[in-house]
């Protein structure tokens, strides 16, 4: 940061003129359809979803019946295979739709990747396979290989079906387990299924006129092609967000032309990437990492530590995160001293992000564009120490379509914004992932309960759950996600959480003799109730903010199904659940 740069004063007028910059940029870029401008990487556009990393193999259809099926080889599955290891479960099936373990991390494999939370609280399980991350932010590679490390470690590899979709689950009241199908022709049996399947692995695309049509080369960031060669070429990355972040700076000095086609910029703070000190390494003391993992998920859900360990950019902007997130909040206060209060600061950083933009970038007018105006969680926040810099090259041109609501067209030869053509060689979508539509959710895994009730059925009216995890008249089903549960931008923290209640409770059953896990009716109905009275009301926050996935393209969900207190205290509230006998309830002989 230039040391010319001062705090500005905000009086409520100077707010009001901001409210309403940011209201202005967010109208240019509003786009009636919402989420319906981006295509499915399927049918015609299938090719962008193709695995390019491992061979697909002929193999015969699995009859045959498990004690237990983990839907999803990302982190989640990965932790939730490792824990019911723990709890004594020898017959274990892994199903994924990628070639091998990682989930994103299988996919995201462009240059540059690396993740965006420090390693050390990111990258679950380390003092478990006994690794500790080479860099502060660990790059793609680094975190892909340990989750297969994990993999490894817990025997996961032993009755895996990679490559495989599952398209239909079913329950067998007589003999108390799922039938569990796929697109590989399976047809088997799991006394229990775990629905990991995530939502950050099946690319999404911009739906531009002509995209079938170029003649070019082109493919998803997701899925990146190592054999095209970039050097020389005329190369599009269309998006701004955290993987063109990563993907620009890596590829600018290599190719000959590089356009960067941006609808709204992300914000860039400090990365201050570094590798970790080996005698740091060498010191930490069993704990280490549970240590820094709570550490920093209080700090970012707005509670308070003697000592921040992390100090990064996410626990320096703790309490902006308040809007989307979760934390405590000052009662001595009132709701709208604290939303002033939060504007206030929301003001401050977004100044200091667009001081580092001027500051870093030559061009006063390039550097215009780059400025983001929006509130600091509109977007997820982005760091990196090279994406600005990539803007002083002379071969780097940034091509804004805002005005426009993103790209005009493609034709055989490059890329439209309005009248004007950009001819290129390449095009590269690094225009992220479908998120928040898992297999469930969406009917392409369709779930049929006891009695043959559909699961989405059941869930006409809005999930319905306890904890987020089960539901009443589907037996043995756990789901991990967001889903009423509780959100942190460590996600994979949460996870790990929601692993260990589904081991303990698998374990449980197995002291038991109980052959279901089902909760009842009228617990179902009062953790919704919970819900419902708890929920954060982000939905004005959200509808003020500018397009992008998490306010569904400018339309925010009206219902908000996260439990409200928080991250912290909802896995206080499962660690006194299973201590205080309410497993009692969800057993069943």
């Amino acid at each position: 940061m230039s040391p010319t740069y001062q705090p500005r004063r905000y009086s409520p007028a100077l707010l009001a003129e901001l409210r309403a910059k940011y209201q202005a940029e967010r109208d240019r870029r509003i786009r009636p359809e919402g989420t319906a401008q981006y295509r499915r990487a399927a049918g015609d556009l299938s090719a962008y979803a193709k695995d390019p990393y491992t061979r697909w193999a002929e193999r015969e259809p699995v009859r045959d019946r498990v004690e237990a099926t983990v839907i999803g080889g990302g982190f989640g599955g990965l932790v939730t295979g490792a824990r019911l290891r723990q709890a004594g479960v020898e017959s274990l099936r892994m199903v994924d739709e990628g070639g091998d373990f990682g989930g994103t991390w299988y996919w995201n494999r462009y240059p540059g990747v690396h993740c965006d939370i420090e390693a050390t609280v990111y990258m679950p399980l380390l003092e478990e396979v006994g690794y500790v991350p080479k860099w502060r932010y660990a790059p793609g590679e680094e975190i892909r290989q340990h989750a297969v490390a994990i993999a490894k470690q817990f025997s996961l590899y032993d009755d895996t079906l990679f490559h495989t979709r599952v398209t239909g689950l079913t329950w067998n009241e007589d003999t108390a387990d799922w039938t569990v199908q796929t697109d590989r022709g399976d047809e088997y049996r799991s006394r229990y299924v775990v629905i990991s399947s995530g939502t950050l692995s099946q690319p999404k695309l911009p739906g531009i006129p002509g995209i079938d049509e170029f003649g070019g080369h082109t493919f998803h960031s997701s899925r990146w092609d190592h054999d095209y060669d970039l050097t020389g070429k005329r190369v599009a990355v269309v998006g701004t967000g955290a993987s063109a972040i990563q993907i620009v700076p890596s590829i600018a000095p290599d190719v000959e032309q590089l356009y960067v086609f941006q609808r709204t910029p992300s914000t860039v703070d400090v990365r201050g990437n570094r590798p970790i000190d080996p005698e740091w390494a060498a010191s930490l003391k069993p704990g280490w990492q549970r240590e820094r993992m709570e550490n920093f998920l209080t700090l970012v859900t707005g509670g308070h530590v003697d000592e921040d360990l992390i100090d990064d950019g996410w626990t320096a902007t703790a309490k902006l995160q308040r809007q989307m997130l979760t934390g405590t909040v000052d009662e001595n206060l009132t709701a709208e001293e604290r939303e002033y209060l939060d504007e206030l600061a929301d003001a401050r950083k977004m100044d200091e992000i667009r001081h580092r933009v001027a500051a870093t970038v030559e061009d006063p007018a390039t550097a215009e564009i780059l400025k983001p105006w929006y509130r600091y969680m509109c977007k997820r926040p982005t760091f990196s120490d090279h994406y600005l810099e990539s803007f002083n090259r002379p071969n780097v041109t940034l091509v804004d379509t805002a005005d426009l609501g993103g790209i005009t067209a493609m034709t055989p030869t490059g890329v439209k914004v309005g009248d004007q053509e950009f001819e290129v060689d390449c095009v590269i979508f690094a225009t992220g992932f479908e998120v928040g539509i898992s297999g469930v959710v969406s009917g392409t895994l369709p779930v049929h309960g006891r009695g043959g009730q559909p699961l989405l059925a059941h869930w006409a009216k809005g999930p319905r759950t306890l904890h987020g995890f089960y539901s009443h008249g589907f037996p043995n089903l756990f789901h991990l996600g967001s889903l009423q549960n509780a959100a942190a931008v460590n996600f994979t923290h949460v996870l790990q959480e929601q692993a260990t209640h589904i081991g303990a409770l698998v374990a449980a059953a197995a002291e038991r003799g109980a052959q279901r896990i089902e909760p009842t009716a009228e617990a179902e109905q009062g953790w919704v109730d919970t819900i419902r009275a708890t929920a954060p009301v982000t939905f004005d926050f959200q509808a003020e903010c500018t397009p992008g996935y998490y306010n569904g393209e400018g339309k925010p969900r009206p219902v908000n199904n996260s439990f409200g207190p928080g991250p912290v205290v909802f896995h206080e509230l499962l660690r006194t659940w299973r201590a205080e006998g309410g497993m009692d309830e969800v057993l069943r002989s």
